[in-house]
């Protein structure tokens, strides 16, 4: 029996000592595949360390614009467009150069007299016509009471400061305008039992700047509707007035 167990013991031992080198090995393998494993981490961290590295410094990455706020952002500055070579418009006094121009008809300078306290029938207007040093002035006299106008005038500026009347042209129902660098005049022409407000056409005439003159360009004729203030009709569709 005790030869048994010590056999038995001595197979417990001989068997604990093939269990306790086999649990060795393992136990050794184990502890060489956790620092295996260990250093593949560390390994596979500083490989990531040099690839972000890579990406911050030289790759193409969405960093290789560099860090916010260290780029200069372009300034986006309106365009004005051609800068104009016309000089700023000197305002005159119509009135007075109207009263000292001997083209002016003696009927016009006569009858040019304030509606109301200072202020005169006329209209005044500035722009590029004749390429001069400045601005050209186009004068309008106009009625008083129905602000009908008689005349239209365009002023010419010299090198010395004064001014040259190069185009008169005086008859009732006319006005002159600028536009686009040419002179524009409008004349309402009236028939018989016509009343002032309702005209039976126009013409509108565009004349344009040559040499030392300015020359009819255009013409357009325009006739009226007569029917156009002939009576106190409705409006269409207006609903009437209920009865009380």
């Amino acid at each position: 029996m005790r030869g048994l167990k010590a056999s038995g013991d001595g197979g417990d031992r001989g068997g604990g000592r093939e269990n306790g080198g086999r649990a060795a090995t393992v136990g050794r393998g184990r502890v060489l595949t956790g620092r295996a494993a260990s250093a593949m981490t560390l390994v596979g961290l500083a490989a990531f360390g040099l690839l972000a590295a890579g990406c911050s410094t030289g790759g193409t990455g969405t960093r290789d614009e560099g860090p916010a706020g260290t780029q200069p952002v372009a300034q986006a500055t309106p365009s004005g467009g051609p800068s104009s070579s016309a000089k700023p418009s000197s305002r005159i006094d119509p009135v007075t150069l109207l009263k000292h121009d001997p083209k002016v008809s003696e009927r016009v300078r006569t009858d040019l007299k304030p509606c109301t306290g200072s202020a005169y029938p006329v209209d005044t207007s500035y722009g590029t016509m004749t390429a001069g040093p400045s601005p050209d002035v186009v004068v309008n006299v106009m009625t008083c009471g129905d602000s009908v106008g008689v005349g239209t005038y365009v002023y010419r500026p010299r090198s010395n400061g004064t001014y040259e009347n190069v185009f008169t042209i005086e008859q009732p129902a006319v006005y002159g305008t600028i536009d686009r660098g040419d002179l524009v005049v409008t004349t309402q022409v009236y028939e018989k039992k016509d009343s002032v407000a309702y005209p039976s056409g126009e013409e509108v005439i565009t004349y344009r700047w040559a040499g030392s003159r300015f020359n009819e360009h255009d013409r357009v004729h325009n006739d009226f509707n007569r029917a156009v203030g002939s009576g106190e009709a409705a409006l269409p569709g207006a609903p009437e007035p209920a009865g009380n």
